[in-house]
């Protein structure tokens, strides 16, 4: 048996809000994978219906092929949605999970997030691409403008459920309910948490007569104490937290070195966006770490309901 933790109702609730999802497809090759993994996180996550939306341009043949090939009864859409199924049906045949598919046209980021909408959706699920060709422009929209919470999948192939989760963090309230989420995924994989606090060195450091070593080192003990508060106050357990001083502007590369440099298998982060505002507020690290993060895994957390002004003065709805 585990022991209690604080605010435990919470941390199930936590990740209870992720009942429905929505995993983005586009045909590729890296479908397979995505679909693979999203089955294998798809119970600690407890996702219980899962819609699979593939976004087209333009859904007609040409006149000129339905004339040459009028074997091709099937809308183009209609074949896209049953390979989607028999897709989804080999990675999900031993999982409980719900599975629709969605076959749209038109802009993707706007009818990703139009559909996300209606379907009340608890979290988006997409694909960042390294190797195998295709834009990462969806996936830094989707981390702006969704309205809920936004999981990132590698094409790198490894542990399908994380081990080792890296926990960037400021010590504020967005701290307390990202560490709440993490515990979930720890108690149900076995997995370990690693905090990392990036701090500011004062442009000004120089007038103090002290080198930009030594009064990081002054700043680093400031941060130390300032992660022992942050204890104390939300009454959590200790646990391991890396100390770094932040490279200026180059905040989201620095977390993927850490990253990398430790083993970690996902970045878990919170956002700062506004409800109730038609401003995307992502908040400036992670914005710069999902530019720069194509190589580990991803779960950014947002309230549900955050930037929905946003979507209301985009769709008018």
């Amino acid at each position: 048996m585990y022991p209690a933790l604080p605010g435990e109702n919470l941390l199930y609730s936590t990740m209870s809000q992720f009942k429905t999802a929505m995993l983005g497809l586009d045909l590729s090759e890296m479908d397979a994978l995505l679909l693979k993994k999203t089955a294998a996180v798809a119970d600690v996550l407890g996702i219980e219906r899962l819609y699979l939306i593939h976004v087209a341009a333009d859904l007609e043949l040409p006149e000129e092929l339905r004339s040459q090939y009028p074997d091709l009864l099937a809308p183009v859409d209609e074949g896209i949605a049953s390979t989607l199924e028999l897709a989804a049906a080999e990675a999900f045949s031993d999982r409980k999970v719900a599975v629709e598919v969605l076959v749209k046209e038109g802009n993707k980021v706007e009818t990703v997030l139009r559909w996300a909408k209606i379907k009340d959706v608890d979290l988006l699920i997409s694909g960042r691409k390294d190797l195998l060709p295709g834009s990462g422009s969806l996936s830094k929209s989707l981390a702006e403008k969704a309205p809920c919470s936004v999981l990132f999948l590698t094409q790198k192939e490894g542990a399908l459920a994380p081990k080792h989760i890296l926990m960037p963090m400021d010590f504020s309230s967005h701290s307390k309910r990202t560490w709440e989420s993490a515990q979930v995924l720890l108690r149900t994989e076995q997995a370990r948490l690693t905090g990392l606090h990036l701090y500011d060195v004062p442009v000004g450091y120089s007038k103090t007569g002290k080198s930009r070593e030594e009064f990081a080192s002054i700043m680093e003990g400031h941060a130390r104490k300032a992660f022992e508060r942050f204890l104390e106050k939300n009454k959590l357990p200790t646990f391991d937290c890396l100390f770094e001083a932040k490279e200026e502007g180059k905040s989201g590369q620095q977390i993927l070195r850490i990253a990398e440099a430790h083993g970690s298998d996902l970045i878990l982060m919170g956002s700062r966006g506004r409800s109730g505002s038609a401003a995307v507020l992502l908040g400036s690290t992670a914005e710069k770490l999902v530019h720069a993060n194509y190589k580990i895994p991803m779960l950014i957390l947002k309230q549900k309901g955050e930037n929905m002004g946003f979507l209301e003065a985009l769709f008018r709805l």
